[in-house]
């Protein structure tokens, strides 16, 4: 097929994939002439280029991550005349078979309408946010606004236009059928999050990390991705205070993103020495270090009416980490969590149950052991990329 991919997070291939690039990687390795159209990374990168032997349209944007949500807004709705317009620039035959599109944005759709009309191709929707009530959970738009009725007129369309519908989990199939009936359900399928699966650690190497963070003696529970409103880093800290008793256990906490300053300055206030915050590693560091862990948080805003599947559980599973998540009652990952054995999950802002939750992992070292060989190979029947690949063709071949 020729495949045309609409992307946001799309970072430089040539020197790494994220989950929504390996995808599109293993489409091409399956023989599949497949197209990118993504913002520019660099202001001295736009146009055709050819990324990890991929042809990628780089188009120079606004600024979209980390600012504020009005530049964020307006960003997001020029996104698709900007994709529009360096589409004729190029020069590229439209004449594609399929579009696939992720969520986020929404906005995108004007470009795959357009592609559809002018050529026929299908349209395959890669839902992962649920975007505009995820802000509306997090009070960062009104569900009374002119923004909302806009955005939520655009979500309806973007599921009107779609042919295919992959979603995260049977919850969140659910929550799309209730929250739209005038859409087609048949076009809704489960499409788990997927990963390549890597090679773990040897144990004398493990021990080496854990000595070069001096950890050695540490009971190590560590959060790594993005800190921002979504996670509620306050549940966290809260849960690190209630242990600052037990001087083994650590909290270590990997990434950043427009929360990281209120989490230190949280942790100052608590005068905590029992968590530290480092910056983002890269994700072949990242995994490195993780295998370091005893057990890996997982924490989601209690606000969420939305049932989300953290994308991080990936990561943990291939660590063979054990999770213990703070996670709001919609989702259907804890139930999840628990079926396949890989962890715990308490009510996101009950500390007391949290913090009980984390004392059974740290009592008994052979059910961690055993959770996560669970995860791993949860991962490694469920969650690779290659079976993410399989799931899509198989709907596209059924009609």
């Amino acid at each position: 097929m020729r495949i045309i991919y609409l992307g946001l997070a799309v970072p430089n291939m040539d020197e790494y994939h994220n989950m929504f690039t390996e995808l599109v990687a293993e489409f091409r390795d399956n023989g599949h002439h497949i197209t990118v159209v993504a913002p520019s990374y660099d202001a001295n990168i736009e146009g055709l280029q050819v990324e990890d032997g991929i042809p990628i349209l780089r188009v120079p944007t606004m600024k979209m991550f980390r600012v504020g949500k009005i530049q964020k807004g307006l960003a997001t709705l020029l996104l698709p005349y900007q994709y529009k317009r360096a589409l004729k620039k190029a020069k590229i035959d439209l004449n594609f078979d399929l579009v696939m599109m992720p969520t986020p944005p929404i906005t995108l759709v004007d470009v795959a309408s357009w592609i559809k009309r002018k050529y026929g191709a299908k349209m395959y929707l890669v839902l992962r946010d649920i975007f505009p009530q995820n802000v509306v959970d997090l009070q960062m738009m009104s569900p009374n606004g002119v923004a909302y009725s806009y955005f939520r007129k655009k979500e309806k369309e973007m599921y009107q236009t779609s042919d295919y519908i992959g979603c995260m989990s049977p919850g969140n199939i659910e929550y799309v059928k209730k929250h739209n009936p005038d859409q087609d359900p048949s076009k809704l399928h489960l499409l788990p999050n997927w990963t390549p699966l890597k090679p773990n650690l040897e144990r004398s190497e493990i021990n080496r990390i854990k000595d070069q963070y001096g950890l050695t003696d540490k009971f190590i529970v560590m959060f790594g991705g993005n800190i921002g409103r979504p996670q509620k880093m306050e549940n966290i800290v809260a849960l690190a205070k209630s242990c600052a008793a037990m001087k083994d256990i650590f909290f270590l906490i990997i990434g950043g993103d427009n929360e990281k300053e209120n989490l230190n300055r949280m942790i100052l206030k608590e005068k905590l020495d029992n968590i530290k915050v480092k910056d983002y590693l890269t994700r072949e560091e990242y995994f490195k270090v993780l295998q370091i862990a005893d057990v890996g948080l997982i924490s989601l805003s209690e606000d969420f009416t939305i049932p989300n599947i953290p994308s991080k559980s990936l990561v943990y599973y291939n660590a063979k980490v054990p999770i213990l998540a703070s996670i709001d009652v919609n989702t259907d990952f804890g139930p999840h969590l628990e079926e396949i054995g890989a962890g715990l999950w308490a009510e996101a802002g009950k500390t007391e149950l949290l913090k009980e939750k984390l004392l059974q992992l740290y009592r008994n070292p052979e059910k961690r052991k055993e959770m996560g060989e669970n995860g791993y190979h949860h991962l490694k029947n469920n969650l690779l990329v290659s079976m993410a690949y399989k799931n899509i063709m198989s709907q596209l071949k059924s009609n």
